[in-house]
């Protein structure tokens, strides 16, 4: 399952995930991860939480992202959610048309083949998402 947090830049989308998160890992019998863009919401997580601070690698573009997606799934059999902030820039998805529906539809997959779910924070408002994506949302700010 993937679910949307969708919002403009600066609407609160971030501390939203981050009680999510914080909520889901009191409830958890695998593994959480909570991918970003730097490091910096380290102590506003929980310490079972595993943070990966995507800015560290070499991840130039979509395809290398769903890559590393993936990676961090073949490594860890336990994991039960996702969660990414700021998704468009770590998807390294530009105003190339259609990019994010695919790249969302493709976690989807990956969701359903490997029974992970991902919980995207998206900087855009509702109503400029894909119509295809507008079911996934779960919050829009």
């Amino acid at each position: 399952m993937v679910q949307l947090i969708v919002g403009a830049k600066g609407k609160g989308k971030t501390k939203v995930l981050l009680d999510s998160v914080n909520s889901a890992i009191k409830e958890a019998s695998g593994s959480i991860v909570y991918l970003d863009k730097s490091s910096k919401h380290m102590y506003e997580l929980s310490n079972k939480v595993r943070l990966i601070d995507l800015s560290i690698f070499p991840v130039r573009n979509n395809d290398e992202f769903i890559g590393f997606i993936c990676g961090i799934i073949s490594q860890d059999h336990d994991l039960e959610k996702m969660y990414l902030d700021s998704f468009l820039k770590l998807a390294r998805i530009q105003d190339e048309p259609g990019l994010i529906e695919r790249t969302v539809r493709k976690l989807d997959e990956i969701s359903t083949q490997f029974n992970v779910d991902f919980i995207l924070s998206v900087s855009m408002d509702k109503e400029m998402l894909p119509e295809g994506l507008k079911d996934m949302v779960s919050t829009a700010l």
